[in-house]
């Protein structure tokens, strides 16, 4: 790795309740469920050996969960939290109707009634990782900050929970998608 690079190696969080449920988290807590634990502590082998210069995760409990199964003690940071969903939170994506659940689809250009806009979620995560020093950084997110982040370098979805995906940030370069199976 090139020492003036910042490169990163960002984990989604284990399956939650939410996720099973087909519920939207954003900024609500639910915990993982068993097949989340497993995932979980599934990462720890993708991790093994590896070094790192900083261990992050959103200060929400699935991700410094995830954190502590995969890989021990991460620092807990808010502005690694989920797109604030506002009036979505917790609903099912069934209740969501037709044209704002094309903002889940293009996942650009939106503004969720009383939670985040692509521009304040992308400054907020932005701003985190810009302040980043060179190095291979380690961060347990959700699936929208590994979107928001790799959607213009070629993965421009949600990766299934426990999956883990490599950026070089410095040269905005897709390094690699380790998807949980």
């Amino acid at each position: 790795m090139d020492n003036d690079v910042v490169e990163l190696w960002l984990v989604r969080h284990g399956e939650t309740t939410y996720n099973a449920a087909r519920r939207i988290a954003g900024w609500c807590d639910p915990p993982l469920t068993e097949l989340g634990r497993e995932q979980a502590a599934a990462v720890r082998a993708k991790l093994d050996g590896t070094e790192f210069a900083s261990v992050w995760s959103s200060d929400l409990q699935r991700a410094v969960v995830t954190s502590r199964l995969a890989w021990g003690t991460a620092v807990p940071d808010p502005r690694l939290r989920e797109c604030n969903f506002g009036t979505y939170e917790g609903l099912p994506f069934h209740e969501v109707n037709a044209a704002d659940a094309r903002v889940f689809l293009g996942f650009r250009d939106f503004a969720m009634p009383e939670g985040d806009s692509h521009e304040s979620f992308l400054q907020r995560i932005g701003g985190f990782v810009n302040e980043l020093p060179p190095g291979r950084h380690l961060l347990f997110v959700h699936g929208g900050v590994i979107r928001i982040l790799t959607q213009d370098l070629g993965v421009d979805r949600f990766v299934p929970t426990g999956s883990v995906v490599g950026v070089d940030w410095t040269n905005r370069k897709l390094l690699f998608v380790n998807e949980s199976e």
